[in-house]
């Protein structure tokens, strides 16, 4: 069959971020809600995850009946084994992201954003798997003082500087 590589582009409110990875155990469902829960009460979420092995099942957890299910469509859609998409409102991905690296199960996490996002899937007779992510336009061209001036108080206006 060779390969056949395909993009899939994350159906997202605009006002959500998305958080992708890959991890290796079917309690990751659970692992990840829980994280999720802990690192931020206000946080809405869904979350799927893609089993490889046995049923081969999208599991699906949350706290937002929405997103629950528009990350379990993503998911299927995505279609690669042990790999887990967060949809969250009312937080940003940098709030929860170090829980998310912290379950013991997850590999690695491809991208955590607000923006558009393609995902690079790599499909051969043996399954699906994630080559990579499209996260967002390419530059436009390096920054200057005043757009660096306006990267710095932005910081500031959400907190994440003095």
């Amino acid at each position: 069959m060779g390969i056949e590589l395909k993009t899939v582009a994350v159906e997202k409110p605009a006002e959500a971020s998305v958080i992708i990875g890959q991890t290796h155990f079917i309690k990751s469902a659970e692992d990840l809600h829980s994280a999720m829960t802990t690192s931020s009460a206000a946080a809405r979420f869904g979350l799927a995850f893609c089993e490889a092995s046995g049923d081969c099942l999208v599991r699906v957890e949350g706290n937002d009946e929405e997103l629950k299910t528009l990350a379990a469509k993503n998911a299927l859609a995505i279609g690669a084994g042990h790999s887990f998409l967060i949809l969250l409102k009312d937080a940003y991905a940098v709030n929860v992201l170090n829980a998310v690296k912290c379950v013991p199960e997850v590999c690695t996490v491809f991208c955590a954003t607000a923006n558009d996002v393609e995902v690079i899937v790599a499909e051969t007779q043996a399954g699906r798997g994630i080559l990579g992510v499209i996260d967002g336009k390419k530059p436009s061209g390096v920054e200057t003082p005043d757009t660096l001036a306006w990267r710095r108080e932005l910081l500031k206006k959400l907190g994440y500087k003095p």
